[in-house]
């Protein structure tokens, strides 16, 4: 799939219009040079379809103008409706972005939304991280390398571990966890990131994920027992909005089937916004026992937060 970049757009401030220049520097890990918006963070691009633009355009703002909605990108001729977190977009001859959240909040209504009463920002922008740097310009090709499906779950998996993020050892649970999550559920695994057992440091990445990222769930591994350093429980529960006690309830008691230590578990899962946390104990083997059990309520689940008004009762139970 092959576009074109069609206009660069620049600002010295956040929260103003950006201004087109002919081209630009675009920096791996930090976005474009001499862009407010650039940084070490995951939104250090902001991308719109030039179509969109030429939408609003035609529906009463015959001025507009490129960056006017605080855009670093406008491509055309590719469809950006389509591509889900982690799908790759090559600009120019070596440029690239992955893209890392689906739309953003708008808490502070722009120029544009009073004007025309809808910002379309919000719900069809795109937001990328720089992953290789390079030089681009307007008419430049604008290329997907790789394509996720928008369709796709979007997981992210916690590996809780001061072991492991002291590369003390080998982490083992959270791939295991990923590939089991890839195999039965139609979901692209974001990204595989180890913590160390730190509850306020927890509770922030968790926060980062279900508040930014279009992530419709994040699985922890590991920290749910008795030990002093076991604090995952109470960094989730820091940051859920809605318990899902349920979900805790079935892995324990499947758990039990195999031993007594099931009831040593502490892990608790729950909902943030609109993403679904799931606690699994730290051995590969518990991780993925555990997912288990709840792999076959997950898809019907992250669909309900996702907003389907299907019934939730299963085919053939009665009313």
């Amino acid at each position: 799939m092959s576009g074109l970049i069609d206009a660069i757009c620049i600002s010295a401030r956040k929260g103003e219009r950006k201004t087109p220049v002919p081209g630009a520097e675009l920096i791996a890990n930090s976005g474009l040079a001499g862009d407010a918006h650039a940084g070490s963070w995951h939104r250090q691009v902001s991308i719109l379809a030039s179509e969109n633009t030429e939408s609003v355009r035609r529906a009463g703002l015959p001025n507009l103008k490129a960056g006017d909605f605080a855009e670093n990108l406008l491509i055309s001729g590719l469809p950006l409706d389509q591509l889900g977190l982690g799908s790759k977009i090559q600009l120019g001859s070596q440029a690239e972005l992955l893209i890392t959240q689906i739309g953003k909040s708008c808490h502070n209504p722009c120029i544009i939304q009073k004007q025309t009463g809808d910002c379309i920002m919000p719900r069809l922008g795109l937001f990328a991280r720089v992953t290789r740097g390079g030089t681009i310009a307007t008419g430049d090709a604008a290329i997907v390398k790789e394509h996720v499906p928008r369709g796709n779950l979007q997981a992210v998996v916690l590996t809780i571990s001061d072991r492991c993020s002291r590369n003390e050892t080998v982490d083992t649970a959270g791939p295991a966890v990923a590939r089991l999550l890839s195999k039965e559920l139609p979901a692209h695994v974001y990204t595989i990131e180890i913590i160390p057992d730190d509850q306020a440091q927890i509770a922030e990445r968790l926060k980062h994920y279900c508040d930014g990222h279009s992530i419709d769930l994040v699985l922890t591994v590991g920290g749910t027992g008795f030990s002093p350093r076991d604090v995952t429980p109470e960094a989730v529960t820091s940051v859920l909005q809605r318990p899902a006690p349920g979900l805790d309830e079935a892995m324990r008691r499947a758990s039990a089937e195999k031993t007594n230590r099931a009831m040593l578990s502490r892990g608790v899962s729950g909902i943030r916004g609109a993403t679904l946390i799931i606690s699994l104990p730290g051995s590969e083997r518990g991780a993925c026992e555990n997912l288990a059990v709840v792999l076959p309520v997950l898809e019907h689940a992250l669909g309900k937060l996702k907003g389907d008004p299907t019934d939730c009762a299963p085919r053939g139970t009665p009313a």
